[in-house]
């Protein structure tokens, strides 16, 4: 009975694993085929579609963009999710750990309900244009939480005894953290800032209500969906699968994630 019950299950497992990865397998597979269809038999292998990609200016202007979002994104989030974790965590109080919860709201949110709330604090209440600034200010806020947990994760088993030392050898708060604190979270922050640059880089609803005019590479894959099933489609899948996966796995062995 235990065998069956172990069949079945790794079964069920293995056709989610299928359903959950076969389309991203597809989409690298169907980015090497000849064929100007997404459809079997395949064709012959081909790079034509990133040679075509890489030759579209539109490609260059959405990747500029992404990467100028991006990185400010990843800057901020990074800088004030320490921040936060960080006093959170140093003041050792029942209050800390609700307050991070409370931090992480935005992330429990549809990401749709977000988008929508941000262009009416913009242009009806802020009277701001929308544009650059206004998608990197919705995105620092759905990714700061996630460096703040992160951060915490590692404030968690962090030794404030060190701190204390440091302090009564005449170290300030600002050399303290600087020298004794920064030190021993850096693998940590830096996993972070990759995990807030991957989720902004790829990040969709936002950023299609809020950027104004241009496109994000995001955006960008959206409209040669509504315009036409072009092939270089799945080539800029795939660029942006590699970056994300290669992202991430650098962030989870700079932050020794372990579950």
């Amino acid at each position: 009975m235990m065998r069956i019950v172990a069949f079945a299950w790794s079964l069920v497992m293995g056709l989610l694993s299928v359903f959950l990865l076969g389309p991203l397998v597809l989409v690298a597979i169907f980015s090497f085929s000849s064929n100007a269809l997404i459809s079997f038999p395949m064709g012959d292998l081909t790079l034509k579609w990133y040679r075509d990609l890489f030759v579209n200016p539109d490609f260059y202007a959405a990747l500029s963009n992404s990467l100028a979002i991006a990185l400010p994104v990843a800057l901020i989030s990074t800088v004030t999710g320490t921040l936060a974790a960080y006093a959170f965590a140093e003041w050792r109080t029942r209050l800390g750990l609700p307050l991070l919860a409370l931090l992480g709201l935005p992330v429990l949110l549809p990401p749709l309900v977000i988008a929508i709330s941000l262009v009416v604090l913009y242009v009806r209440w802020l009277g701001l244009p929308l544009g650059r600034p206004a998608v990197i200010g919705g995105h620092v806020l759905v990714t700061q939480p996630l460096v703040a947990a992160v951060i915490a994760s590692r404030m968690a088993s962090f030794d404030f005894t060190v701190l204390e030392a440091a302090r009564d050898l005449g170290a300030s708060r600002w050399q303290t953290f600087w020298k004794v604190t920064l030190p021993q979270m850096r693998a940590a922050i830096v996993g972070a800032a990759l995990i807030a640059f991957a989720l902004s880089l790829d990040e969709f609803i936002i950023a299609v209500f809020t950027i104004g005019g241009g496109n994000t590479i995001s955006t960008f894959v959206w409209g040669k969906i509504k315009t036409t099933l072009d092939p270089s489609i799945n080539a800029i899948a795939t660029i942006l699968l590699l970056m994300t996966i290669g992202l991430t796995l650098i962030a989870l062995r700079l932050t020794r994630y372990r579950g």
